[in-house]
């Protein structure tokens, strides 16, 4: 037991610690506030407090728990709402209403409700960290394994089926000492120590999020990572918020970290109503929801991307594809300079940390695919992690964005004069890159055919070269470039607008398929090849702008999903006879 004697904000100084360790989790005063060391100087400790220390003071007493901080893992963690620390927020207003108390003892898995373990495995098993000893179906969307805990091994003494808590005796299992160990549904883990895995994979599969700007022109890999940078006001919240309506990944982990709270209100009130379109169950059947928002204690916004991330590894090493949400990236930094200044560190660029880019590293380097734990080897499991950064006034030279591109391999650099124009997602695609579209063309090969990738880089090449030739048209007119650079503009044109842009209010438009994508991207640069022999042959570049199918080019993104194929077929059809009308034209001219 330790005396405090020192408060400063949310740092509190205790001497007298000498039976505790570095990264011990403490309580704090005759409250019981929990809080964590983060150095210890002798039998001095520094304590990160994550609960508002008013009316905290010298004398107070610190009693060591002797834990790391943990989360616990089990049956009930989705749709649920945790705090930063894993505090489920709806038990805590059952106890003492809208307003947390401070103190407030809530266990993360509700301790009364009973869930039906069907067993896998049998009596006699010989079983080693990470193998299936039953199930349990948490949401008719996901069906929750029941794993042996990490480093455990031994045989199966007895296991039963049935109705259980989360606390009772699921499996007895006898070790190679002949101890016997009582399991339960319940797993803790410290959130700043990654679990386990036996192998890592580099990522292969594309994660389709719908979003055609992402999709085909800047990938994310399923286990990838990526960053989403951008100023005030131009989407950063709706970007992630789309990721997590729409992306094929089984689980989906959103953390708030820093955000306001009307924005985690959006997600709360939005998520339980949209429906899933791979199992017809709404979004919140296979979400965890990590709310620490800004009017929230500083200390626990640094903990909730760990508490978020170890949540999703647990789900990975069931073999599920996940993916962790982190909004943004740059509140989290902020909380981190907060403390390393409290703890009176020296400051690096812009008073952050100097381990400012390690910490962000730890966090980015959990994702992956990999080959889980345990005596089956073909499971294999993949976590995807974007995190949003918000730049002071958009200025990308800044620690935080400049830390983050050092790590991730995708970056949508969103563009606030895009988002005023309405154009969104609002992703420059000028400023944006993906390192994973070489690994991913395997897949798109196989899948979409050979031209897909062919095809993106041509889309690439006519939006660069769009904004060489607007450079010379802001000097000397459209009217001055030749046919063919006109006719380049209005086709970098439609790839905009009819292309990248998408309206999340149209159902039909909010998400496009692999194959939608490819159809209509190939229909834009058919039209394309298609004018420009047609100028070779002395057509008029107005009266192919004018064409019919040239509309309806534009009004395909409105075209329901099955009946797109059979669409793409007839414009196509439609624009190559226009075009040849304009051509023969042009000859007889």
């Amino acid at each position: 037991m330790g005396t405090i004697v020192k408060v400063s904000g949310p740092l509190v100084v205790a001497t007298g610690m000498s039976d505790a360790n570095m990264s011990d989790v403490v309580r704090v005063g005759k409250d019981r506030l929990i809080g964590e060391i983060l150095n210890m100087n002798g039998d001095s400790a520094s304590i990160q407090v994550y609960e508002e220390t008013s009316g905290l003071g010298p004398g107070a007493e610190v009693v060591t728990t002797g834990m790391q901080l943990s989360v616990e893992l089990g049956p009930g963690l989705l749709e649920n709402i945790y705090d930063g620390i894993q505090r489920p927020l709806e038990g805590i207003m059952q106890v003492c209403g809208s307003n947390i108390k401070r103190g407030v003892e809530v266990p993360a898995l509700n301790r009364e409700k009973k869930w039906h373990f069907v067993p896998t495995a049998k009596v006699g098993d010989e079983v080693v960290g990470g193998d299936f000893l039953g199930n349990v179906q948490e949401t008719p969307s996901v069906l929750h394994h029941i794993m042996v805990p990490v480093g455990m091994k031994g045989t199966v003494k007895s296991i039963k089926g049935g109705d259980f808590t989360v606390e009772e005796t699921i499996v007895t299992l006898e070790t190679d000492k002949g101890e016997v160990k009582e399991l339960n549904m319940i797993q803790r883990w410290p959130v700043r120590v990654g679990r386990p895995y036996t192998k890592k994979f580099p990522p292969k599969t594309p994660l389709q999020s719908g979003q055609r700007v992402i999709d085909t022109l800047f990938p994310v890999a399923k286990g990838g990572t990526a960053a989403v940078p951008g100023p005030f006001g131009s989407g950063k919240t709706v970007v992630q918020h789309a990721l997590a309506k729409w992306s094929d990944v089984d689980i989906v982990v959103y953390i708030g970290c820093g955000e306001r709270g009307n924005e985690m209100t959006d997600v709360l009130r939005e998520f339980p109503e949209l429906i899933d379109p791979r199992t017809g169950e709404t979004l919140m059947k296979r979400t965890v929801l990590i709310a620490n928002t800004s009017d929230m204690p500083v200390a626990a916004r640094e903990a909730s991307v760990y508490t978020g991330i170890t949540i999703a590894e647990y789900f990975r090493d069931m073999g599920y594809a996940v993916a962790v949400i982190a909004d943004s990236t740059s509140r989290w930094a902020e909380a981190l300079r907060e403390m390393s200044g409290r703890l009176e560190e020296m400051p690096g660029e812009e008073g952050y940390p100097a381990y400012l880019a390690s910490r962000l590293a730890q966090f980015y380097e959990r994702a992956g695919v990999v080959q889980c734990i345990g005596s089956d080897t073909g499971r294999t499991g993949s976590l995807t992690a974007v995190g949003a950064v918000s730049p002071p006034g958009g200025d990308l030279s800044e620690p935080v964005s400049q830390g983050t591109m050092r790590i991730v391999k995708v970056f949508w650099a969103l563009d606030s004069s895009l988002a005023y124009r309405r154009h969104f997602p609002a992703i420059n695609w000028l400023n944006s890159y993906s390192l994973y579209t070489d690994s991913l063309k395997e897949w798109y090969d196989q899948e979409l055919g050979t031209d897909y990738v062919s095809n993106r880089e041509k889309a690439m090449a006519i939006l660069q070269e769009e904004a060489s030739l607007n450079e010379i048209v802001q000097l000397v007119g459209k009217d001055s470039l030749s046919p063919r650079d006109q006719l380049t503009l209005e086709v970098a044109r439609m790839i905009r607008e009819d292309f990248l842009q998408q309206n999340a209010f149209v159902d039909i438009d909010s998400f496009s398929s692999y194959r939608r994508q490819y159809l209509m991207l190939k229909m834009i640069l058919d039209y394309d090849v298609q004018c420009r022999a047609a100028l070779e042959k002395g057509a008029v570049l107005n009266d192919l702008f004018r064409i019919e199918a040239r509309n309806g080019i534009g009004r395909a993104k409105t075209v329901p999903e099955d009946e797109y194929e059979a669409v793409y077929a007839q414009i196509f059809e439609d624009m190559e006879n226009q075009i040849n009308e304009v051509a023969e034209r042009g000859e007889e001219d």
